[in-house]
């Protein structure tokens, strides 16, 4: 089962952490069925960039990303070559580390 390992971030997960989580299983769900609250404003349906992270190690055992995640990826703030919709990032056997992006574009998200 492959570890997701979640940089520290201030809002999310402030002490960082890892997850065993399942192949098949995206990082978004994987991430919220833990305790970290990501966004995903869309409700995982590819539909915003809420979810975006970084992926800092393990990015070419995800898969390529199609085409409406890369259209979105594009609005994202603070895309990077490893951006990923993580409810579009789907776990394979490999590790990875992740890194939620300080900011998102989520315009109608509670308590800002």
């Amino acid at each position: 089962m492959p570890i997701i390992k979640v940089l520290p971030h201030p809002e999310y997960c402030p002490e960082g952490k890892e997850i065993e989580a399942a192949p098949g299983e995206s990082i978004c769900e994987a991430l919220l069925e833990n305790g970290v609250e990501i966004e995903h404003a869309c409700e995982m349906s590819c539909a915003c960039t809420t979810c975006h992270v970084v992926v800092r190690e393990g990015f070419a055992s995800l898969g390529e990303p199609d085409e409406s995640e890369e259209d979105l990826l594009d609005r994202a703030w603070g895309l990077e070559p490893t951006s990923r919709l993580s409810c579009q990032a789907i776990l394979k056997r490999e590790n990875v580390t992740v890194e939620i992006p300080k900011y998102s574009i989520n315009h109608a998200k509670e308590k800002h």
